[in-house]
């Protein structure tokens, strides 16, 4: 058993993924890697060993990938992790899991099990990760530009990459990318409705929110997808708080990596207004909005993405008040 954690969602995702499929032959065989969500583990503890003990309709190796969940699926893992399986492997893809948390607890105590850790990239591997991905493309980048650059990334490995991959993109025929091109693509990014949705969100700002979000339906993007680009900024906004716990909102906003200067003044306001407890609650309710949007048709997924974020609209501008 693997379990991948930590609150670089993106990269969580990325290794998970890889540690899932790398294991079996035919990753889209339906019956060579299961996927299950955490949740229905959460109401049968049992279905996590039955499904490893399953032996596949032509042999051969299997991998079970859990996915997180918004309940406690704990009691599945650890039954998994004393039942007598063999040809198959278990990822567990989980959030920021604190050190006393059941899942971590578990699988650091196992001689049966890994956990593995992922953290958001620092100065260093941000720099490393920006000039091996150019590179790849035949770019380089001046180094004022990449110090502007990784100022705005680190938060999600897989957020950054993609950024890196559209400026590589956006300066397509020139050897070397400049200040002027990261700023474009910079200014492009902090525009995007998805950032002034979540910030109008989570700042009070409910007739922006209906606004944002009109237009974001009518873009015919996924509302679960929305929706977990608000977990994630209200999981960043929970683990910035306690970091920062006895520091003012202008320094902890100072020490939040890849927040893009424009948005500054709105999440400073935002860490001034949440508390801990507060956007623990906000974190579930958003957890609880995902899993309803992916068993929903789209109308109703939408009804459900749209009615969460304007309570945590009204919730804010309560705090405001």
């Amino acid at each position: 058993m693997i379990l991948v954690y930590g609150p670089d969602t993106g990269l969580v995702f990325e290794r998970a993924k890889r540690l899932a499929e790398s294991f079996v032959t035919d990753p889209s065989d339906p019956f060579a890697l299961v996927k299950i969500d955490g949740d229905t583990l959460a109401s049968d503890a049992g279905r996590l060993v039955d499904e490893a003990g399953t032996v596949g309709l032509f042999g051969g190796q299997r991998s079970i990938w859990v996915r997180a969940g918004s309940r406690n699926y704990a009691p599945a893992v650890d039954a998994a992790l004393k039942a007598e399986i063999a040809g198959a492997r278990i990822v567990v893809e989980a959030g920021d899991l604190a050190k006393s948390a059941p899942l971590r607890t578990l699988c650091e105590k196992s001689t049966r099990a890994l956990a593995l850790p992922c953290y958001a990239d620092d100065e260093r591997a941000l720099a490393e990760l920006i000039d091996r991905t150019l590179q790849e493309n035949g770019q380089r980048i001046a180094r004022e530009a990449r110090d502007i650059l990784a100022m705005s990334l680190g938060g999600d490995r897989r957020a950054s990459l993609s950024e890196i991959e559209k400026l590589a993109l956006y300066a397509r025929g020139h050897t070397e990318i400049t200040l002027d091109d990261v700023e474009a693509v910079i200014s492009d990014v902090a525009g995007s409705v998805l950032n002034t949705l979540i910030d109008a969100a989570f700042v009070g700002r409910s007739e922006e929110v209906e606004r944002d979000y009109r237009r974001f339906r009518h873009e015919g993007m996924d509302p679960s997808m929305m929706l977990g680009s608000a977990l994630r900024h209200a999981l960043t906004l929970l683990s910035t708080r306690i970091a920062g716990e006895g520091q003012s909102p202008s320094m902890m906003v100072g020490n939040w990596r890849g927040l893009h200067f424009r948005r500054k003044a709105l999440v400073e306001a935002q860490l001034g207004r949440w508390s801990p407890v507060a956007l623990r609650h906000a974190v579930q309710l958003l957890q609880e909005a995902v899993l309803a949007c992916r068993r929903s048709p789209p109308d109703l997924a939408h009804a459900h993405a749209s009615a969460t974020l304007l309570r945590i609209a009204t919730e804010a501008a309560r705090r405001r008040g």
